[in-house]
């Protein structure tokens, strides 16, 4: 992805946390050893975090309840980034063949003024998606490092504290509490890299395939546009029959981009179908969890200022990759309404205008099967589904302050 040409600041931002991971396109044999070098990186910081949450939960159980609820939140972000950065780049393949068909096809191809508006109104969505959800990701990430920091800079050593307890007794060693200290910070910079970069790729994915078939309605609308034809009524008198030759033969590069969408679309289903189905199950539990250490009586400043940061942040990301999934879903529908909408009365006039006639009914009568993204074949993603999300984690966090 060439993001510095596209002087988009999303695709910039995008591309920026994807190579921080280690996914993305390498150009040359320097680039892609620097690509391995980052994900080995990465996924071997994951994988310590996952450890220590595994540790945490196993002594925190016989403890206290609150203590175990924040090492099971922990654990289940950690599992969830870890997961979704380890199947990007398992299919390494497929997201490099989703990259170079939206380089190409997408942000590299002329438009005209109506179509580049369409654009620039995607654009701002994805920057105003973008910007908001990093931003309390990154709170969070910050949050989690502010009362340790303090107690690390602070005089009194036993007020010392890690990011994430690991039950054991270092304070006393030299310098092995500075080296875990270390280590525990670049597993929170690994968990804020993969926890923004997935959900990052995915909605402006969405959102710019969304776009596509704005611009396609459009071109099916105006599909006597540049034929020197101007737009008629039933009542009309009929046109000649080379115009509905040139309109038909436009209407043809309509239907041709149309199953390109439809193809690219179920690529994306492919790839990140069962991306979704995990952050769909986790999100409900991890809001439910936010909110109840939350509103614990016992927390402190920081840990509720963090969490609800945390909260925050997973409800904008619910709701970034939800509705930019339902963009998809009713743009493509509005395929069917656009064809009918053609000036396909007026072009009757010999063999092509009748033939366009009958195309349009095939594309109308396709256009109401949705393109969608589906959570592993269950269920379809739409804004329904956050609504659903939010109203399952209220119910299980009233059952957990119940208990």
């Amino acid at each position: 992805m060439r993001a510095e040409e596209t002087k988009d600041f999303s695709l910039f931002v995008t591309s920026f946390y994807l190579k921080l991971a280690g996914i993305w396109i390498a150009a040359n044999p320097t680039e892609e050893r620097r690509r391995r070098n980052a994900f080995t990186f990465a996924f071997i910081f994951m994988v310590l975090g996952l450890v220590i949450h595994l540790r945490d939960v196993y002594f925190s159980s016989a403890n206290s309840f609150e203590d175990t609820m924040l090492a099971l939140c922990n654990l289940f972000t950690g599992g969830l980034v870890t997961a979704k950065v380890t199947a990007l780049y398992l299919h390494k393949k497929q997201f490099k063949e989703l990259l170079v068909y939206l380089e190409n096809n997408f942000w590299h191809t002329k438009y005209d003024t109506n179509e580049k508006t369409f654009l620039n109104q995607c654009k701002a969505q994805c920057i105003f998606f973008i910007c908001s959800f990093n931003f309390f990701a990154q709170g969070t990430a910050l949050c989690f490092l502010i009362e340790p920091c303090m107690a690390y800079f602070g005089n009194n050593d036993f007020a010392r504290k890690l990011l994430f307890n690991l039950h054991a007794d270092i304070f006393v060693q030299p310098y092995i509490f500075e080296i875990t200290f270390l280590v525990q910070i670049c597993i929170l910079f690994y968990y804020g890299i993969g926890y923004l970069c997935v959900d990052n790729f995915v909605c402006v994915v969405n959102l710019h395939i969304a776009t596509q078939f704005r611009i396609l309605q459009y071109r099916i609308v105006n599909v006597h546009a540049g034929n020197n034809v101007e737009k008629h009524t039933v009542t009309s008198r009929p046109i000649p029959g080379y115009y509905a030759d040139n309109c038909y033969a436009t209407f043809k590069d309509c239907i041709k981009q149309h199953q390109a969408l439809i193809a690219y679309c179920q690529k994306v289903e492919q790839l990140f179908t069962f991306i979704v189905l995990g952050q769909i199950l986790v999100f409900s539990i991890l809001m439910c969890l936010d909110g109840y250490l939350m509103f614990l009586e016992e927390a402190s400043t920081a840990k509720r200022v963090t969490f609800t940061f945390h909260l925050t942040g997973c409800t904008c990301q619910l709701l970034m990759f939800t509705y930019s999934c339902d963009c998809v879903l009713r743009q493509s529908l509005e395929i069917a309404e656009s064809a009918y909408s053609t000036e396909w009365p007026a072009l009757r006039t010999n063999r092509s205008g009748k033939n366009m006639e009958s195309d349009l009914q095939l594309v109308m009568v396709r256009s109401r099967v949705p393109c969608c993204l589906t959570a592993g074949g269950f269920f379809t993603v739409s804004l329904e589904t956050y609504t659903r999300v939010i109203s399952t984690a209220v119910s299980y966090f009233t059952l957990l302050r119940q208990y």
